[in-house]
């Protein structure tokens, strides 16, 4: 007798595990990229100079489910193990059918951040190497701990619509911990709109705004940071160009006038097979708020990759002009990575 219980408890345990099996799936991908970067500053003592090799690993976690009146409810998280373990981007997302989607950003994720830089690249981002610059600063301020609500896409005439609208309770800061609150008393929000036509070419403009409401009141504060950005790309076979613009007035806090940017992008990329090549150029002109304005910072880098499968070999060679601002800096800095996806 005991002997038919124990099995059917058994039997009941597996149902169940199968049954859970079916509503949710998971799924764990990941990469591991090796990089030699090496970066010389005009200055040229050694503590401007340097070379090293790194090994960062991001495991990427995914699971999705439907809930029982038809949506569904998806979660991604991807954890970093470049020099120490953390949480890079992770992100809870309600689709509701033909109402749209929702999705909370608790790392990263929101809309307005994802079209800070659109340019086409072999490999990444003019900025995003060893250089201290950056001029993507759209869509820095509600990046995390921020909501997206995401229209279902509109297509007619060979043309798709998407429109986004982003809430951050807490702009500017990261997303607190779950049944915890910000520090930070003031919010921000952002609208995101893009075009596509199935010509190839595609339209982008995002705007942002952080409010001053409640921070530092009856200190001489007034108007709240607002920024801006438009791109239009247009790909043709293996060929893709790019153009985008970004405009930042910071808020005036403390009657402390806030320095406003400008920032510009361009980048043209070839795709051949399993080879492909780039060039791109950007620009960060900070206005300062004293007599002199700083100088403006441009970076250029040309790059190039090779997929073997689950291998690309990826090398960019990228210089920094007029580093920081300060007229007559630079650096250079090149970067060889072999990454390996699984």
């Amino acid at each position: 007798m005991n002997k038919l219980k124990t099995i059917g408890i058994s039997a009941l345990a597996g149902s169940m595990a199968l049954t859970s099996a079916n509503a949710v799936d998971w799924a764990v991908t990941g990469d591991a990229i090796v990089t030699y970067s090496s970066q010389t500053e005009a200055k040229g003592t050694d503590a401007d100079n340097g070379r090293g090799v790194g090994v960062d690993t991001d495991l990427a976690f995914n699971a999705s489910g439907e809930l029982d009146n038809g949506y569904t409810i998806s979660f991604f998280q991807a954890a970093n193990t470049n020099a120490a373990w953390s949480n890079s981007s992770s992100q809870v997302t309600l689709g509701m059918g033909s109402l749209g989607t929702v999705q909370v950003n608790n790392v990263a994720g929101s809309k307005a951040n994802g079209i800070d830089d659109v340019m086409p690249a072999a490999y990444e981002e003019t900025w995003d190497s060893l250089s201290p610059d950056n001029p993507s600063f759209f869509g820095s301020s509600t990046g995390s701990g921020s909501i997206d609500y995401r229209l279902p896409a509109i297509e007619t005439s060979g043309v798709t619509l998407n429109i986004a609208i982003t809430y951050d309770p807490a702009a500017d800061a990261a997303a607190p911990d779950e049944g915890n609150v910000s520090s930070t008393s003031y919010s921000g929000q952002a609208a995101v709109v893009e075009m596509s036509h199935e010509s190839g070419l595609s339209i982008g403009a995002g705007i942002e705004q952080v409010d001053d409401g409640g921070l530092a009141a009856g200190a001489g504060t007034s108007g709240d940071t607002e920024r801006v950005t438009g791109y239009v790309k247009y790909a043709m076979g293996g060929l893709s160009v790019g153009y985008q613009e970004a405009y930042n007035n910071p808020v005036h806090r403390q009657g402390v006038e806030g320095a406003d940017q400008d920032a510009t992008f361009m980048g043209i990329a070839y795709t051949t097979g399993d080879l492909s090549f780039s060039y791109a150029e950007s620009t960060l002109d900070s206005k300062a708020t004293s007599d002199a304005n700083l100088a403006e910072i441009e970076l250029d880098s040309i790059q190039a990759a090779y997929s073997m499968g689950a291998m690309t070999v990826s090398a960019a060679r990228t210089e920094t002009s007029n580093t920081g601002g300060a007229a007559g800096e630079s650096n250079e800095e090149t970067q060889v990575s072999v990454s390996f996806a699984f």
